[in-house]
């Protein structure tokens, strides 16, 4: 469902972030607490302390969509509260989706073709 969205861009809160808010809270979260546009075309993202939830917001072109995900084991490799939100890329956030860090050097590199070979 995230690859039908056509954002640029992603924003982590870092640290971890009250879950029991709901649309309207992350909204004014984005806004007051990151100091950006909630009705951006971007993604924010936002994780519970344990690890094990996220939620996702995203405005389309007269409303929010939230996206909520639970992991019944394991954790996501988010990064600790740093102040500034950090944008990273769609492929990224597909990684901390799969458990993986941010920092792993695991990933084959994006190649751009031009030409059958």
């Amino acid at each position: 469902m995230l690859n039908e969205f056509s954002t640029q861009q992603v924003y982590l809160a870092c640290g971890s972030t009250d879950l029991r808010k709901s649309i309207d809270g992350l909204a004014a979260l984005v806004q007051e607490g990151l100091g950006l546009n909630p009705f951006s075309p971007a993604l924010f993202v936002f994780c519970n302390r344990e690890r094990n939830k996220l939620k996702i917001l995203y405005w389309e072109h007269n409303g929010f969509w939230l996206y909520y995900r639970r992991l019944e084991r394991g954790t996501f490799q988010w990064p600790q509260a740093g102040g500034e939100p950090l944008a990273i890329t769609n492929r990224e956030l597909r990684w901390l989706m799969d458990g993986l860090s941010l920092s792993q050097r695991h990933a084959h590199r994006k190649v751009r073709a031009e030409v059958v070979i």
